[in-house]
């Protein structure tokens, strides 16, 4: 059976359910779980944790990751990383959006729109806008944080658009060995090259990473791919 929307969302749907109506949390859960087709929650939780090997969560990552989430335009990577992001804040991992291309005020929007509520995320999910994004300004905001943080840039060609930043190649490998050392997990969006003909093969895969420069890809050992309403996912990149 096909859940109506992700879990997350349910979840986020029976909180809002719980106050709306003033009954326990357990309560709404079990009312959006029969609305679902299961007799109570746990049915469905337990379900919803068979998933595929191809979900992009929190789950398919570790410390020290370089991860990265391809897709062409409106395919689904945005809202997939920003997930990441949540679950991970929900975790009680410190969370971290290095965006170029959103404004504080657009991303905030979407985070909330995926539940995340400003004041149970306050303290531990950040949104950076800065024009001055690069490596060396990613690892030196999160020189001092936890263990386990979580962030994600958006995106990864766009690190390579200023003349007065280190070729992405360089600041790549810099965000890799940073990530190992600190035990953070950081993720990338990156665009996917126009030769890509869904025809030919239903989804992106490595090969499709679109590169104006050289980089190495096998620095990222995990990566998912998105394209209508498919998400492909691989795993063990490192060369």
């Amino acid at each position: 059976m096909r859940l109506s929307a992700p879990v997350f969302r349910l979840k986020r749907r029976a909180r809002l359910l719980a106050r709306k109506e003033n009954i326990p949390l357990a309560t709404a859960l079990n009312r959006i779980a029969r609305d679902e087709g299961f007799a109570h929650w746990s049915l469905l939780a337990a379900r919803s944790s068979r998933h595929s090997s191809a979900e992009c969560t929190i789950s398919g990552l570790e410390n020290g990751d370089l991860a990265l989430l391809g897709g062409r335009p409106r395919q689904g990577k945005t809202l997939a990383g920003l997930r990441l992001l949540t679950e991970g804040a929900r975790q009680n991992r410190k969370a971290v959006l290095f965006s170029l291309e959103f404004t504080e005020k657009t991303a905030r929007g979407h985070l909330a729109n995926l539940g995340a509520d400003p004041e149970e995320m306050a303290g531990r999910l950040s949104v950076v806008t800065s024009e001055k994004i690069s490596s060396d300004f990613i690892i030196e905001y999160l020189e001092h944080a936890p263990g386990g943080t979580i962030a994600l840039i958006d995106y990864l060609q766009i690190l390579d658009q200023r003349r007065s930043t280190p070729d992405l190649a360089v600041q790549v490998k810099d965000l890799h060995d940073f990530a190992r050392k600190r035990g953070h997990i950081l993720a990338f969006l990156s665009q996917i090259d126009r030769t890509f003909d869904p025809a030919v093969k239903g989804l992106p895969d490595m090969s499709d990473i679109r590169l104006p420069n050289r980089l190495n890809l096998g620095l990222f050992n995990k990566a998912w791919f998105f394209h209508d309403g498919k998400v492909g996912f691989q795993t063990n990149l490192m060369s």
